[in-house]
């Protein structure tokens, strides 16, 4: 394998951690989402138990700040996610960029110098590379799952119409 097979490889790699740690983002975006939705029947439950102790305006108060905790939460939850995702996908990109420059210095230097050490370690480290790559893949696959997973439960209670549902298709 040449310097330049290992970079493909490197690349493959990098590109996989990046589909990975985006899965994890999916999947905590999904789960605080549902935090939320079930923070908030709890409030509903716990506000019906009360509200014949409560004069309407505490009940009305108590229902607006609830609804304001929500909204914040949720905006935070996307624009910290939403950050995330980009932040990810800036690092990917600059990954690849260096093991591309690296690759070309290694055949420059190569064909400059006639020392050929540099496609000897490519080779040595190969196999290993390799097999890094597609435990990689696996992982990748299998937060894909996760994620999924966790988003379809939560598409299960969306259908329930929660009121952070309908906030977050008007958002």
């Amino acid at each position: 394998m040449s310097a330049k097979n290992l970079s493909t490889v490197a690349s493959d790699l990098i590109e996989s951690y990046g589909k990975t740690a985006k899965n994890v983002i999916d999947a905590y975006r999904a789960g605080g989402e549902r935090v939320v939705s079930l923070l908030e029947q709890r409030w509903n439950q716990a506000l019906k138990q009360s509200r014949t102790e409560l004069t309407a305006e505490t009940a009305k108060n108590a229902s607006a700040a609830q609804a304001a905790f929500s909204a914040y939460y949720t905006k935070g939850l996307i624009y910290t996610t939403n950050g995330a995702q980009q932040v990810v996908s800036q690092l990917v990109k600059v990954a690849e960029a260096g093991v591309e420059r690296a690759a070309a210095n290694a055949s420059l230097f190569e064909e400059k110098t006639g020392v050929t050490t540099l496609n000897t370690i490519a080779q040595a480290t190969a196999p290993g590379a390799l097999a890094l790559s597609k435990l990689a893949a696996q992982i990748e696959q299998k937060t894909a799952e996760l994620a999924s997973k966790i988003a379809g439960d939560d598409k299960a209670a969306a259908k329930r119409s929660t009121a952070f549902s309908q906030r977050r298709k008007a958002a």
